[in-house]
C-alpha cells in the first residue's frame, strides 16, 4: 500500500509547486475564476456523518464506492464508478456483481468494470490506484480506522449513525449529495417510492397485514432473529403497506437495536403476524412445522411464510437499492401474495 501513497504524495508536492509557479506568473485570475465557478455550483459541500464531517470542494469526476449498494446509487444516476466492491452475497456467476448491477453497467456501455476484491477486508491499495475524487460509503460498516485510511485517498461519505443500518433512501440521499447530484438523488428516491406504491397497489390485500422479517436456520432452531423496522429489510415490508405487530415493536424499542435475537421459547412473539419473510426453502418450512414450539405459530401452521432462498439475488435484495428494487420487486410481491392467499385457506 505504501507505493501508491508515495506517488500520491509526489503528485501533491508537484501540484503545489505548480500552483506557486502559476501564482508568480500572474494566474490570480484563473484561481479566482475556478473558485467563483465552484461557489456558483454550490461548493464546497459539507456532509455530516458518524465520523464527523466531510468537505467536498468541487464536483467529483471520479467516484469510487465500497461495501454494499453504494455502487447501485451511482449507476442509477448514470455514473460508472472508477471502482466498487465485489458483491459477497447472492452472486451466482462468480462475477462479483449482482445481476442488476451488471445489467446497468452493460446499459451504460461499461464492459470491464474495476471491481475491488475486498470481501475479506478493504483493499486500500486498489482503491488508491483507482484515483477517486470521492469515496461513497453511506451504506457500509467501515470503522474509524477504515475511515481514517480511506480519507488519505479521497473524501469519504460514511453512514449517518450505525454501521449497516442506513435506509436505501438515506444511502441515495447522501451518496448523491457527495456526487454533487442531490437533486437527481431526490428524484431517484421519488421515482423508486412511486414504483413501490404502484406494485403494492397491485396486491391490495397486503395493506395493513401484520408482517415481519425473520431469520432462522433449520440446522439450529434453538434461536431466531427478527429484523426490526430500523433495518432496511423490515422497513421495506412497511413500504409495501404491511405493518409490524405492536408486540414486536415494543420489544424492539426495549432492545434499542435493529434486530432481536430470541430463543425459540419466545416463538409466540410471532403469533400476531399474518405472515413473515425469511431466508430458506420448503425444507425450512417443514422443519418449522415439525417443531413442537414453532408449529404453534399460526403463520407457520398454515404456511403463510415468504421463503427466499439463501445466497440468491432475491435474498441479496433484502438490503434494497433503487436498482435491486426495480429488478426484484415483482418476484418479492408475488411471493408475498402467495403467502397471503394461505391465510384464508
Amino acid at each position: 500500500m505504501k507505493q501508491p501513497f508515495k506517488k500520491a504524495l509526489h503528485t501533491l508536492i508537484f501540484t503545489s509547486l505548480l500552483t506557486l509557479i502559476l501564482a508568480g506568473c500572474g494566474s490570480d485570475d484563473i484561481g479566482s475564476t475556478t473558485e467563483d465557478e465552484n461557489k456558483a455550483e454550490g461548493y464546497p459541500i459539507t456532509i455530516q456523518h458518524a465520523f464527523g464531517e466531510t468537505v467536498i470542494e468541487e464536483k467529483p469526476e471520479r467516484v469510487a464506492t465500497i461495501a454494499w449498494s453504494n455502487q447501485d446509487v451511482a449507476l442509477a444516476l448514470d455514473v460508472v464508478p472508477v471502482g466498487f466492491s465485489a458483491a459477497n452475497y447472492g452472486v451466482q456467476d462468480g462475477s462479483g456483481m449482482l445481476p442488476w448491477t451488471a445489467e446497468k453497467l452493460q446499459a451504460l456501455g461499461e464492459e470491464n468494470p474495476n471491481i475491488y476484491q475486498d470481501t475479506d477486508g478493504l483493499d486500500f491499495e486498489a482503491i488508491a490506484d483507482s484515483n477517486p475524487d470521492v469515496i461513497l460509503a453511506a451504506y457500509s460498516g467501515i470503522t474509524q480506522e477504515d475511515y481514517d485510511t480511506l480519507s488519505q485517498i479521497a473524501p469519504v461519505v460514511a453512514y449517518q449513525e450505525t454501521p449497516w443500518v442506513s435506509s436505501w433512501q438515506d444511502t441515495v440521499r447522501y451518496d448523491s449529495m457527495a456526487m454533487g447530484m442531490a437533486e437527481e438523488g431526490e428524484q431517484l428516491i421519488e421515482d423508486t417510492e412511486q414504483l413501490i406504491r404502484d406494485k403494492a397497489a397491485s396486491v391490495p390485500e397486503m395493506k395493513g397485514k401484520k408482517a415481519a422479517f425473520v431469520s432462522l436456520s433449520e440446522d439450529d432452531l434453538s434461536k431466531f432473529y427478527i429484523y426490526t423496522t430500523g433495518d432496511p429489510r423490515g422497513a421495506f415490508i412497511e413500504e409495501l403497506g404491511m405493518e409490524y405487530p405492536q408486540n414486536i415493536l415494543d420489544e424492539a424499542e426495549k432492545a434499542n437495536s435493529f434486530y432481536l435475537e430470541l430463543s425459540k421459547e419466545n416463538a409466540d412473539l410471532l403469533n400476531d403476524v399474518d405472515l413473515f419473510v425469511t431466508y430458506g426453502n420448503e425444507e425450512t418450512l417443514k422443519a418449522l412445522q415439525a417443531d413442537p414450539l414453532y408449529s404453534k405459530v399460526p403463520a407457520i401452521e398454515r404456511g403463510s411464510v415468504v421463503l427466499i432462498e439463501n445466497n440468491t439475488p432475491l435474498a441479496a435484495a433484502g438490503t434494497p437499492s433503487p436498482l435491486s428494487i426495480e429488478y426484484t420487486i415483482d418476484a418479492y410481491v408475488s411471493r408475498v401474495s402467495d403467502a397471503l392467499a394461505k391465510i384464508g385457506e
